[in-house]
């Protein structure tokens, strides 16, 4: 009997920014299980955001239980278990795995001080180009520099800083390693020469002996400590892969690894990325690079505000239209949508700058704040939401054009995460960039790369053209091209505002900051 039919099941452990979620996936493809644990998000400063590493890892160990056991399958029948992970977290720890800190995620902005402090005294650009990370609070580098000068205690006495996966290998096998692909999103990791950066850990302070080993994404380690596998309900020899970032890896979900083709995800944040052969990066300092192999490297940027927009919405500014969706048995978000579908695209003149939680590409402004501007005495609050759902699209749109200077234009787009379930959303994005837009039959896309990951890993495929036949189309849609000739006046005055408005958003944050507890 060959290892295929003895073992043919994957489970992908997503490690994501709300949740830990677990999928066991066959070798066809097809999601037969998942289940997701979350954990909460701490906010003890507004420009804080942290989360407990144990919560995390007890997470994952409840959703690998459960998902084996929803699917019904015996331990001996896994492959292996294949990670994606969110990206841009620090943790540091003592020599016994002891948290000296929470884990610091990508959404905290407490070292934006330091963006001016790298980029003017410390050559920011130039490690930016040999790292593919852009100078921003989001990442450890910049973390470690905060660190550093204020916890100099905790920064002093750290055995190793690692990111969230990190922890989670360690505490399962008693090693420190990371892959590739996380490492490339840290701003310590040298795109070219994949080794640590010694200007960046210069900068910050650190030394390599204080940084997890990095190691190719396809890396596996078994042999877990048993109380682990009992948790899991797994054999404490299943072999674990070490796997990618998220954002990596919903490109190769999705088969969005040819020229033009670009994936949109939007969840929590967002995203828009591509993939090139081998590493570049903006010189404008614009988009990320980060790894999934050697010869496969994803363009791109991220921004903070994505379907959290539509969430502060439902909370904050439509509380009574959400109560009443409830109400009449609908998702409050659907009902919500229905009430922006009355208003015509444009919104009437209204654009909303959807930048409450600062904004990373392409602006790279921790500093930046969320505008109404157009605003008049007609508009009544359908307007409102439906502006704040196109700002959203306005700001994957300015990502895009972005990539498209850096590896040329869109033949389509392959669209992920949450908002994939909207036709409405699908259809605005398609009006808004004026490309054909791709829903694949599935939109875990960041579990499915994970699985291929780990199959490429155990030597069980030799490439990712399994990719095609595990994705299908689902949706399709069209530009209509009068939105979009509407649409690209309005993203023309979007990115006005905002470079007009970007000292006062210096001015507004820093006020803020001094009178906000």
């Amino acid at each position: 009997m060959s290892l295929s039919s003895q073992k043919p099941y994957i489970i992908a452990a997503d490690l994501g920014t709300t949740s830990a979620k677990t999928l066991v996936i066959d070798r066809d493809g097809r999601v037969l299980a998942s289940h997701s644990v979350e954990y909460p998000m701490y906010t003890p400063r507004p420009d804080m955001a942290e989360q407990d590493p144990d919560e995390i890892f007890a997470a994952l160990l409840t959703s690998v239980q459960a998902v084996i056991a929803k699917a019904r399958i015996l331990p001996s029948q896994i492959l292996c278990v294949s990670f994606s992970s969110a990206m841009h977290s620090l943790i540091a720890v003592d020599r016994e795995l002891n948290l000296l800190t929470p884990n610091i995620i990508w959404a905290d902005n407490r070292s934006v001080g330091y963006v001016k402090v790298l980029n003017e005294q410390l050559d920011g650009h130039q490690i930016y180009m040999n790292t593919g990370t852009p100078i921003h609070p989001m990442s450890p580098l910049l973390k470690l520099m905060w660190l550093r000068d204020n916890q100099p205690d905790v920064f002093e006495h750290a055995h190793k800083f690692i990111g969230i996966k990190e922890y989670i290998f360690a505490k399962l096998f008693g090693q420190y390693v990371i892959d590739y692909s996380i490492a490339s999103t840290t701003g310590l990791f040298n795109l070219r020469k994949l080794d640590w950066d010694e200007q960046a850990m210069k900068a910050c302070g650190v030394r390599r002996e204080q940084l997890p080993d990095p190691v190719s994404t396809t890396h596996h380690l078994a042999g877990m400590k048993q109380q682990y596998a009992q948790a899991m309900g797994l054999h404490a020899d299943t072999p674990f892969v070490l796997g990618a970032a998220d954002g990596v890896l919903a490109n190769l979900g999705v088969g969005a690894f040819e020229e033009g083709i670009y994936a949109v995800t939007i969840g929590t944040s967002g995203a828009v990325r591509g993939v090139v052969r081998e590493p570049i990066t903006d010189p404008k300092g614009r988009l990320f690079c980060y790894a999934l192999k050697e010869d496969f490297w994803v363009v791109g940027g991220a921004i903070n505000n994505g379907g959290i927009m539509f969430r502060w919405v439902r909370d904050q500014l439509a509380t009574a239209e959400a109560e009443e969706g409830r109400r009449r048995g609908l998702d409050p978000y659907d009902y919500l949508t229905s009430i922006a579908e009355e208003v015509a695209a444009g919104s009437d003149g209204l654009i909303f700058l959807p930048l409450l939680a600062g904004e990373r590409a392409p602006y790279w402004n921790a500093n930046a704040r969320g505008v109404f501007f157009g605003l008049s005495l007609y508009h009544q609050k359908k307007h409102m939401i439906r502006a704040v759902m196109e700002g959203v699209m306005y700001r994957i749109q300015s990502v895009l054009s972005a990539l498209e200077e850096l590896s040329g234009p869109t033949k389509e787009i392959r669209a992920s995460g949450g908002f994939a379930r909207s036709s409405f959303w699908l259809q605005m994005m398609s009006d808004v960039t004026g490309s054909s837009v791709v829903v694949p039959n599935t939109i875990e896309s960041s579990g499915l790369g994970a699985a291929q990951l780990g199959l490429l890993a155990m030597g069980e495929i030799k490439d990712f053209s399994v990719v095609h036949d595990w994705m299908q189309v689902q949706h399709n849609y069209s530009a209509n091209q009068e939105h979009f000739e509407l649409y690209k006046q309005l993203t023309g005055i979007y990115g006005r505002v905002y470079h007009q408005l970007k000292d006062e958003f210096e001015s507004i944050a820093a006020f803020q900051h001094a009178h906000t507890k």
